[in-house]
C-alpha cells in the first residue's frame, strides 16, 4: 500500500507540474495585453512601462517561468494583476459554490443514471433497456450549453418556477445543478449499463443462473460487486471534473463558482489568476482520482496485493 502511495503521489505532482506549465505559456501564447485591463485602452505610456516594470512583465519569458516554480515550490500562487488580491484566497472564496453546484449535479446525476442502468442490466424486457439506451443517445447529443438553455426557456421564462441566473438559495441552484446532472446522467446511463451487461456475460454468472439463482441474487451477489471499480472509477472522473469547474454552465447561469472565475481571469489577461485557477482545478481532479484509485483495495482486497504494484 505504501509502495502504491508513493507512485501515485509521484505521478500527482508530476501531473501537477505539467498543468502548471502549460497554463504558464498558454497564457502568454494568446494575444492581449494584460495592462491594458488595468489601466484602460488608452494609457499613457510612461504608465504602461512602470506598471510593466513593477508587474516584473518585462523579463524574460525564462526569468518569468523559473519565478514562477519558484513560488510554486513554497505553494505561493501570486496575486492578481487586476485587483491584487491573492490568488489562493479569491478561488477559495469561489470554491464553495462550486462544491454546491457539484453536490447537487451529482445527486441528480446518481439518482437518474444509476437505477435506470441496473434496471436495463437486470430487467430481461426490453422496455427498460430500450428506455437507457434512448435517454443516453438524447442526453448525449444535446450539449450541455444548449440544454441549459432550453430549461431557462421552459422552467424559467415558461413557467417562472426558478431565476434565470445569480446565486442564492436552492432556487438559484436548481437550474445549473439539472443541466449538469442530466448531462452527466446521460453518459453515465450508457458507461455503467455497458459494464454491467460485459459484467454479466461472464461464465461465472451464466453458472450462478444454472444453480437456480435469481436474477436479482445474480445481480447483487455476483454482478454488481465485481462491476463496483469500473463505476466507481467514472463516479470519481465525473465528480473531478465538476470540481475543477463546469465552466460553461457556470458562465450560462452567472453562477459565482471557479469556472466564472476563470473566464473572467482570462477575459481580463490577469496571468497570476489564470495559471492559479487552473492549477488548482487540475488539482482538484488529480487529487478526486487518486481518493479514488487508493480506495480500490477498500473495495477489492487482492488488488493490494497485485504483484504488478
Amino acid at each position: 500500500m505504501k509502495r502504491r502511495l508513493l507512485k501515485k503521489t509521484g505521478l500527482f505532482l508530476l501531473f501537477l507540474w505539467t498543468a502548471g506549465s502549460m497554463a504558464f505559456f498558454l497564457v502568454r501564447a494568446v494575444p492581449g495585453d494584460p495592462i491594458l485591463s488595468i489601466l484602460g485602452p488608452h494609457p499613457r505610456p510612461e504608465d504602461v512601462l512602470r506598471l510593466r516594470h513593477s508587474l516584473q512583465l518585462d523579463r524574460p519569458l525564462a526569468a518569468q517561468y523559473l519565478h514562477f516554480l519558484r513560488r510554486l515550490a513554497v505553494l505561493d500562487l501570486g496575486e492578481s494583476l487586476v485587483n491584487r488580491k491573492p490568488v489562493l484566497a479569491t478561488f477559495l472564496k469561489y470554491l464553495p459554490n462550486t462544491i454546491r453546484l457539484t453536490v447537487a449535479a451529482m445527486a441528480v446525476t446518481l439518482s437518474l443514471s444509476l437505477p435506470l442502468a441496473f434496471l436495463a442490466a437486470v430487467r430481461r424486457g426490453r422496455f427498460w433497456k430500450v428506455l437507457a439506451v434512448a435517454f443516453s443517445a438524447i442526453g448525449l447529443a444535446v450539449p450541455a450549453f444548449l440544454l441549459g438553455i432550453l430549461l431557462i426557456i421552459a422552467l424559467s421564462l415558461g413557467l417562472k418556477l426558478f431565476p434565470v441566473s445569480g446565486s442564492g438559495g436552492a432556487r438559484f441552484l436548481a437550474l445549473p445543478a439539472l443541466t449538469l446532472g442530466i448531462s452527466l446522467s446521460a453518459y453515465l446511463t450508457r458507461m455503467v449499463r455497458t459494464v454491467l451487461q460485459a459484467e454479466a456475460e461472464r461464465p461465472y454468472v451464466l453458472l450462478a443462473r444454472a444453480k437456480g439463482l435469481s436474477e436479482a441474487q445474480v445481480f447483487r451477489r455476483h454482478v454488481l460487486k465485481n462491476a463496483m471499480i469500473p463505476i466507481i472509477t467514472l463516479i470519481g472522473l465525473q465528480l473531478g471534473a465538476l470540481l475543477s469547474g463546469a465552466v460553461v454552465i457556470e458562465s450560462i447561469f452567472s453562477w459565482p463558482g471557479v469556472g466564472t472565475l476563470l473566464i473572467t481571469a482570462v477575459r481580463q489577461r490577469d496571468f497570476p489568476m489564470i495559471q492559479g485557477t487552473i492549477l488548482l482545478m487540475a488539482a482538484l481532479y488529480l487529487l478526486t482520482n487518486l481518493l479514488v484509485d487508493l480506495s480500490y483495495p477498500l473495495i477489492d482486497p487482492r488488488i493490494d496485493h497485485d504483484p504488478a504494484e
